[in-house]
């Protein structure tokens, strides 16, 4: 790279080009020195809207990769709080559900609900706590794409006796769904169990206790399957030590799981805890209340961590989602009215990297769930909203964005159009590129997500310079 001009005159610098480029690109520097044009895509969010009118609570969803459906579980609390479920198809254009008619799944007060999907048998299986019982349950349901509708086979009980915020999770290369919770009957101990799925009905195997001490009931229990190496992984408070955040690795064979020893990913108290698996990365992504994320590698039966990353403050009731080489944390800003928020974060190594959260929802947040449709490409935050009796069942679809850019990457304008591979002249700070069009001049510009220039800041915000006229920019002026 060699600059080209003397002080006073046009500056211009010139690079090989890595893509071509036209004239008037907005111009990058990529780590090898050469350069490319600006490229990428702003993200979008959905307007906020209704799944049903009446109260939901303990939210969950997954999505039907069969059916291309997401489900939506909640505890009806305008319904005798019954559990119920919903199916809905998303409408990747307009960031938007159309949805089915509700059904219950479960004719009493239903708690700590989780939905997950078994690819090996195109079921949704939801775990869940019957209250009125004080048992801890799990039901199959068939999704019918043709009308959006769900039906279910018989319950079957995983634990008979008192028990507390469950996690679930599908491991897809034993084919098995498997179970942790809060064994309150037992001195509050985590406990495991691995369900197998045979047409409408679930059967579980023996309990396996990972966690001696006290896995505490308030931070609920995050579970991620490693599809890389196989692995289940469960995160928890552990109340045994001072409510650090805790991971254990778990691999299942049969109707048994066994785990490995607990590795501390947080040494202080955490809770409303929740975790992914980053596929792109192939890493787990643990996600809490104080607002950090960290990054877990799983090896052999243990996991170790990275260095944790703030991805915002007044967080609560955590929900981590990874898809499409991201991973979104959305939760109920305290500092901001409750309104429902989401940082947007990418994972490189044992670290990841978070953008500026950004509000989803004007409307207070509780019971968050998360889901990411990979034929979609689109993230679903569902969520109780309001309160008390006005509140709703919510949801809002976003698109990840994505760009080259960042906050120090941008060097100019392409003065002259170029084809890969060859030597390109970049204005640079303090050139005059006069090939551009639509300008006011006076006016401040910025680049864009997608290398355009706009009169406002993108993410990240970069100032591309000052409009002399409407073909005019004094690059970086």
């Amino acid at each position: 790279m060699r600059i080209i001009g003397n002080a006073g005159k046009a500056r211009e610098v010139q690079a090989v080009a890595s893509g071509a480029l036209s004239t008037g690109d907005t111009v990058i520097v990529n780590s090898d020195g050469t350069v490319s044009v600006v490229a990428g895509s702003a993200s979008q969010i959905g307007s906020v809207n209704t799944f049903t009118s009446n109260a939901a609570s303990w939210v969950s969803s997954t999505i039907d990769t069969n059916a291309n459906r997401i489900v939506i579980a909640y505890r009806d609390d305008n319904n005798s709080t019954y559990g119920t479920a919903v199916v809905g198809t998303i409408d990747a254009s307009n960031l938007s559900i159309s949805f089915g008619t509700p059904v219950v799944f479960n004719s009493a007060r239903a708690d700590y609900i989780n939905a997950v999907f078994d690819s090996s048998n195109n079921k949704v299986v939801m775990v869940y706590k019957d209250v009125g019982s004080n048992i801890g349950q799990a039901i199959v349901g068939t999704v019918n794409s043709s009308n959006n509708s769900i039906s279910f086979g018989s319950e079957t009980t995983f634990i008979g006796n008192d028990s507390y915020y469950y996690g679930a999770t599908f491991d897809s290369n034993s084919n098995k769904v498997v179970v942790a919770y809060n064994d309150y009957s037992n001195s509050e101990k985590g406990t495991a169990k691995v369900g197998t799925v045979s047409g409408t009905s679930i059967s579980f195997g023996s309990a396996t206790v990972f966690e001696l001490g006290v896995t505490n009931a308030l931070s609920g229990i995050g579970a991620a399957f490693d599809a890389n190496l196989n692995k289940v992984v469960f995160c928890y408070s552990d109340g045994g030590n001072s409510n650090y955040g805790t991971a254990i690795v778990g691999t299942v064979s049969g109707t048994s799981i066994s785990f490995g020893t607990a590795a501390v990913f947080a040494t202080y108290s955490v809770s409303r805890l929740s975790a992914d698996y980053d596929g792109t990365s192939q890493k787990v992504v643990i996600a809490d209340n104080t607002g950090k994320a960290v990054v877990g590698t799983v090896s052999g039966t243990g996991i170790s961590f990275g260095t944790a990353a703030t991805f915002g403050t007044g967080a609560s009731y955590t929900r981590c989602v990874a898809g499409g080489g991201f991973v979104l944390v959305g939760y109920p800003n305290s500092g901001n009215s409750g309104y429902l928020t989401s940082a947007q974060g990418v994972v490189s190594g044992t670290s990841i990297t978070f953008e500026d959260p950004v509000a989803l929802s004007s409307i207070a947040a509780t019971y968050v769930a998360r889901s990411y449709s990979s034929s979609s490409e689109r993230f679903v935050f569902s969520f109780h909203s309001g309160a008390y009796p006005s509140d709703t069942g919510q949801y809002v679809v976003s698109q990840a964005g994505s760009t080259n850019l960042t906050s120090e990457n941008y060097i100019g304008t392409a003065a002259s159009g170029t084809p890969d591979g060859k030597a390109a002249k970049i204005n640079i700070k303090g050139a005059v590129d006069e090939n551009q069009s639509g300008l006011t001049a006076g006016q401040s510009y910025y680049v864009q997500p997608d290398g355009s220039l706009g009169t406002t800041a993108g993410d990240p915000s970069v100032f591309a310079g000052t409009a002399v006229a409407a073909t005019k920019l004094i690059v970086k002026g």
